[in-house]
């Protein structure tokens, strides 16, 4: 599952739907397929513009199809929303996609994942204010020494 969140897609090939997507926009509605093929090279871009483009063309996607249709629509915005490390969206995304297909391994495995770096975000998040709250009980410490030391003299 590592490789699919983490594949970055060749920049000729995202060039290559890209236009594909924009000379049928020219012509009037783009096709599905066509959309989804772009919206897939956008979220494995190294960009974060890219990514969020990609995230609103299969947002649309999604809403715009059938409930049968949506599953790779809705896994591929809990991996775009993985990459953007915005853990609370993949995840909805990706129950959302389970609640259809309980026993989809691909998704069982992506929820993993997400579940895993949101558990490490979150013991991340708690060092960082633990590291603050300790660096502000110093400097109180010190500001109490000086203090006291100048009242002494």
């Amino acid at each position: 599952m590592e490789a699919v969140v983490s594949d970055i897609v060749a920049p000729e090939d995202l060039k290559k739907f890209e236009k594909k997507y924009n000379a049928e926009l020219v012509k009037g509605p783009v096709s599905r397929d066509t959309t989804f093929e772009y919206a897939w090279c956008l979220i494995r871009s190294k960009y974060t513009n890219d990514i969020v483009k990609g995230i609103q063309l299969l947002e649309e996607l999604v809403h715009t199809s059938k409930k049968d249709d949506q599953r790779d629509f809705l896994f591929y915005l809990a991996v775009a929303n993985y990459r953007l490390k915005e853990y609370e969206r993949a995840l909805k995304y990706i129950r959302t996609l389970l609640k259809n297909e309980p026993d989809n391994k691909q998704a069982l495995e992506l929820e993993k994942l997400i579940k895993d770096a949101l558990k490490k975000d979150g013991l991340v998040g708690m060092a960082i204010v633990g590291g603050i709250g300790l660096g502000v009980a110093g400097l109180a410490g010190l500001i109490g020494l000086a203090v006291s030391k100048g009242a002494k003299s």
